[in-house]
């Protein structure tokens, strides 16, 4: 398991540290975040979306639970704030996206956690200030991330 550790004083050194962690990603990768509402989760996203190649604008699937992109892979945001139920993501086919050839992002993972598979990259977002966040990621393979 690789982890690595990451302070950000700011939205753009977040949105940087995305940039960053899309870079390195390829098919079939998915990453899981967690932090309290507010923490940065879609600004990290707009980053690791832009590091993968996506040119689109992305914003949160706050009212449905994904948002599909085209980037050097296929791109899946799913948004599981609103997530009541787990049968809501069964129904829409969650397997296609996390088994499929894109790089799929899930916010609020930890409301999937017996359906994520154990091959994955979890970032947690913690705040340490009004502007500033650390950053704690863990992979099950190398991402060679800068410190």
């Amino acid at each position: 398991m690789q982890k690595y550790l990451f302070k950000s004083d700011s939205p753009e050194t977040t949105f940087e540290i995305g940039v960053s962690i899309g870079s390195r990603l390829k098919a079939k990768d998915i990453v899981c975040l967690t932090g309290e509402l507010g923490a940065g989760k879609t600004t990290l996203i707009k980053g690791i979306a832009g590091g993968a190649g996506v040119k689109d604008r992305v914003t949160s699937p706050s009212f449905k639970l994904i948002n599909e992109y085209t980037g050097k892979v296929p791109f899946y945001h799913f948004d599981l704030y609103r997530l009541e139920r787990v049968d809501d993501i069964q129904q829409i086919g969650y397997e296609e996206y996390f088994y499929g050839n894109g790089i799929t992002v899930v916010e609020w993972a930890e409301k999937l956690k017996e359906l994520l598979p154990a091959e994955r990259i979890e970032i947690y977002l913690f705040y340490t200030g009004s502007n500033s966040r650390e950053l704690e990621i863990s992979s099950t393979r190398a991402l060679d991330l800068k410190k």
